[in-house]
C-alpha cells in the first residue's frame, strides 16, 4: 500500500468489529473478583549502587499464576513517580542496568516478566483445548472469554499496578505505562483497566484488530497461531465469528475508550508485523488526550537509538535535546 493511500485511510479507521455489549461489564466484573490487598515478597537486591534501592517483586497472579517484576527506586526518596515497563512478545523483563536513566530524573521504574513467556513469571497449570502448538493469543480461546490467556495477562498488570502503587514511597498519584509491541499493547491495558496510569507512551502496539490481521494475511510469527488455527481446525470458517467475538475481549483497541490518561504513540509506516492500520484502529478510539509520531521507512524494528529521548522526555518531562546541536570543527 502506497504510504499517501495508507495515511489516508489510518486517520479515521476503527477497525473492522466493534466491541461486545457486555465488554466493559466483562472486564469490571473481572477486575471486582481480584482480592486485594494481593500477597506479595519484596526482596531486596544489593549492587553496590550507593544512589539505587533494586527490589523483585512476586506475587500471585489469577488462575495460579506466579508473577515477578523488577523495581528500581531512588535510594530513600519519598513520593517517586513510577514508570511500568511491559516487554515485547516472548521477551522478558528489562535488564537491572537498562532501568536505571530514569533514576536521574527522579524515577522509580518496575518491569514485569509476561507470564509464560522468557523471564521468571509462571502461568498456572490451565487444561486447554484447542491448539496450543504456538503462541498464546488463541489459548483456551474455545473455552469462551474468561478462558483466554491473555485475560489473566491484562488482570497481572492490573494487579502490578495496584500493588505497586500502594508501597511506601511510591506517588499513586504518578504513575505511567510504557512498551513496544506486546508490551505497547499492556501499556495501553495498564491504562484502560486502572485509571491510576496518567500518561502512556505505547510503540507500535500489538493484539488489536485480530479480524484485519487476518485479512492481511500471515507475515509473521507472532500472529501465526490464529492463522494455524483456520488452517488446521477450521479451514472453512464455520467458527470464524465466535472466534472474533471471544477474541474481541482482549483487544486493545476495544479498550481505548477507557484510557483517561494522556496517550503518545509512535508508528513506522512500513510494519508488517502489527500493521499501522491496526494501531490506528485503537488510536482512533482513544477518547483522551493523545498524539501520534510516524516514522515511515521503519517497520516492526529497533528504532529506540532514534526515539529514546523522545519517550525519556516524555515520561519523566526533561528536555534532552533529539538533535545534535555540533558547533564548527576547525
Amino acid at each position: 500500500m502506497e504510504v499517501s493511500t495508507l495515511l489516508e485511510e489510518i486517520r479515521t479507521y476503527r477497525g473492522r468489529d466493534e466491541l461486545p455489549a457486555d465488554f466493559d461489564d466483562f472486564w469490571n466484573q473481572a477486575i471486582a473478583e481480584l482480592e486485594f490487598p494481593v500477597a506479595y515478597y519484596l526482596v531486596e537486591k544489593d549492587f553496590g549502587l550507593p544512589s539505587v534501592d533494586c527490589y523483585e517483586i512476586q506475587f500471585d497472579g489469577t488462575n495460579g499464576g506466579k508473577i515477578y517484576a523488577r523495581m528500581v527506586l531512588p535510594k530513600g526518596a519519598e513520593k517517586v513517580p513510577i514508570i511500568f515497563h511491559f516487554h515485547g512478545y516472548m521477551g522478558r523483563s528489562l535488564d537491572w542496568s537498562s532501568m536505571l536513566p530514569y533514576i536521574t530524573a527522579g524515577y522509580g521504574m518496575v518491569s514485569m516478566d509476561v507470564r509464560g513467556q522468557s523471564g521468571y513469571s509462571l502461568d498456572g497449570p490451565r487444561n486447554v483445548r484447542g491448539n496450543t502448538v504456538k503462541g498464546q493469543i488463541i489459548r483456551g480461546m474455545v473455552d469462551g472469554a474468561d478462558q483466554l490467556f491473555y485475560k489473566d495477562v491484562y488482570l497481572d498488570v492490573y494487579t502490578l499496578v495496584e500493588l505497586v502503587a500502594s508501597l511506601e514511597g511510591v506517588d499513586e498519584t504518578r504513575l505511567s505505562s510504557y512498551g513496544a509491541s506486546q508490551g505497547g499493547a499492556l501499556a495501553l491495558v495498564a491504562a484502560a483497566l486502572n485509571p491510576r496510569i496518567t500518561s502512556t507512551v505505547a510503540i507500535y502496539p500489538f493484539l488489536c484488530d485480530f479480524r484485519r490481521v487476518l485479512e492481511f494475511g500471515n507475515t509473521s510469527e507472532a500472529y501465526d497461531e490464529l492463522f494455524r488455527y483456520f488452517k488446521f481446525h477450521d479451514p472453512f470458517h464455520e467458527t470464524e465469528e465466535d472466534v472474533f467475538g471471544t477474541l474481541a475481549y482482549i483487544d486493545v483497541k476495544n479498550l481505548a475508550h477507557r484510557i483517561k490518561g494522556s496517550v503518545k504513540m509512535i508508528t513506522g509506516l512500513a510494519d508488517d508485523v502489527c500493521y499501522p492500520i491496526t494501531q490506528f484502529a485503537m488510536y482512533n478510539r482513544l477518547e483522551c488526550e493523545k498524539e501520534y509520531h510516524l516514522m515511515p521507512e521503519y517497520a516492526h524494528e529497533a528504532m529506540f537509538v532514534y526515539a529514546d529521548n523522545k519517550v525519556f522526555n516524555w515520561l519523566c518531562g526533561t528536555h534532552f535535546e533529539s538533535k545534535s546541536l555540533l558547533t564548527e570543527f576547525k
